[in-house]
């Protein structure tokens, strides 16, 4: 081993300690920007909660923007271990699926973060392309994508995977989320939750699929 390269301990131990701040850094920004708001967190606040140096946090995230970014992707991210669906049974996949939208729409912060892009949106606009794009988007493809393999498979026909995505996630959301924005009382049961969304499955299925023996 060349004098001048770190050992393997010692490297490992910088990757598992820049990883244990990471993890620290999104905590507090999601505490902080939850109960301030955008405009009224700063990254010293952050990285106080965090119990970092600023030293710290700029290296990770150099900007508030970066690191509100991270900050939604973290929120939005699903469990690596759940295997998307295979195509074949369509109704089973969108309830699969269904499920897996309700479970991230309900995790808790979700309904206070939509709050909060919202609120800021005149101001900061791009915190709602954020939202949008590193949140939302990921998830609505993932569906899409499955509803396309389902076509190939010949199992679903429609025109317009976008719309169809937009429909059926839409039902989910409906239900589950939006009324939150107004109704802070509002805490549907996991019955009342499982049966929007397989309500949305069945509606999508009845419209799109091909033949009547497809589940």
């Amino acid at each position: 081993m060349d004098g001048n390269e770190p050992a393997p301990g010692a490297t490992r131990y910088h990757r598992d300690l820049a990883s244990r701040n990471r993890e620290a850094l999104l905590g507090a920004a999601r505490r902080l920007f939850l109960e301030l708001g955008y405009d009224g967190t700063s990254l010293a606040k952050v990285a106080a909660e965090a119990g970092v140096s600023r030293a710290t946090l700029f290296k990770q995230f150099p900007t508030k923007a970066e690191l509100f970014s991270a900050m939604v992707t973290a929120s939005w991210a699903t469990d690596d271990a759940q295997a998307p669906p295979v195509p074949g049974h369509p109704l089973t996949a969108l309830s699969t699926l269904g499920t897996r939208y309700a479970a991230l729409l309900t995790r808790p912060g979700m309904a206070d973060l939509f709050r909060i892009v919202i609120a800021e949106l005149p101001r900061f606009p791009e915190l709602g392309r954020t939202h949008f794009e590193v949140g939302k988007m990921p998830f609505f493809d993932s569906v899409r994508d499955h509803l396309l393999a389902e076509q190939r498979a010949g199992t679903l026909r429609f025109d317009d995977a976008d719309l169809v995505t937009t429909q059926f996630l839409g039902m989910i959301a409906n239900y589950v989320l939006w009324p939150r924005m107004l109704l802070l009382d509002w805490d549907p049961d996991p019955t009342s939750v499982a049966r929007a969304v397989e309500e949305a499955a069945l509606t999508v299925h009845a419209r799109h699929a091909v033949g009547r023996d497809q589940d």
